[in-house]
């Protein structure tokens, strides 16, 4: 069977070796492929999944998908343990050794201007979601639990519309506590960080998050500073009826990774 290599990620030569039981997509742990100043991060993987054609109907199944992006970002969570990697887009793939040499090659500069810039750095993630109350009579009980009393029937069509009103009303001021919130978290933690980076937001459906999500942003901050950064996020964060904070992280700096690490991809097609 022939084998392909895939790429995680570039770092730079390093002592140290990856943290005990991280496993690539073969199960085996991550091999280090040294080449001038830089290394790359690589497992052999099968041509029969990971070829152009068997790749491409792989990446519309969600199930492989997911599985191979939890083992993807493990990996690269492993490298930021020891060192600074500059993390590539999910399924880059190269022939063979040469291949990733290649790909090591054409992408010198931009992997080395990346990494100086990210020495150091990592990535938190913040979130905000507007999570309004549901309307209890919209929402049927769940198996075995208790049944709530019924709400009392309005009283007329004018009851009734009163009723609606308030909880429009109620949803509403929790979508402007969750806006006003997003806005001046990401204010503040843009001044606190070196960088940051605003994502669209999640899709509950895909995300399966309580809420919809308002604020989807990450920041790029020194390793060191950290537990600062952190520090400020608590603060800023009241505890408010409906509206929901939530940190990630530290993670590998995929945000702020920009041209290196979508050009792994497109170097090592033209390695293939």
């Amino acid at each position: 069977m022939n084998e392909l290599r895939y790429v995680y990620a570039v770092t730079r030569p390093f002592d140290g070796v990856l943290p005990q039981g991280v496993c690539g997509l073969d199960g085996e742990p991550p091999r280090l492929l040294h080449h001038g100043d830089l290394v790359a991060v690589v497992s052999p993987v099968p041509a029969e999944d990971f070829a152009e054609a068997p790749l491409k109907a792989h990446l519309e199944n969600l199930d492989w998908l997911t599985a191979t992006a939890r083992v993807h970002e493990a990996v690269i969570g492993a490298m930021t343990t020891v060192t600074c990697p500059v993390p590539l887009r999910l399924a880059t793939v190269c022939l063979d050794d040469s291949g990733v040499r290649r790909l090591l090659d054409a992408g010198h500069d931009r992997f080395v201007q990346t990494l100086e810039r990210l020495d150091g750095r990592v990535e938190w993630g913040v979130k905000v979601y507007a999570d309004p109350e549901p309307d209890p009579s919209s929402q049927p009980a769940p198996s075995g639990a208790p049944q709530a009393a019924p709400a009392a029937a309005p009283a007329s069509g004018r009851d009734y519309l009163r009723r609606r009103l308030s909880m429009r009303q109620a949803r509403e001021s929790v979508w402007e506590r969750a806006d006003a919130l997003s806005r001046t978290l990401h204010a503040e933690l843009s001044q606190r960080a070196q960088a940051a980076a605003l994502h669209r937001p999640q899709d509950s459906r895909l995300s399966e998050a309580r809420g919809q999500n308002v604020l989807n942003a990450a920041y790029l901050v020194p390793r060191e500073h950290s537990e600062e950064f952190v520090a400020q996020v608590r603060r800023l964060a009241p505890e408010e009826q409906g509206v929901r904070v939530e940190l990630t992280g530290p993670w590998a700096p995929y945000s702020f990774a920009g041209q290196a690490g979508q050009a792994g991809q497109e170097e090592a097609g033209a390695a293939r």
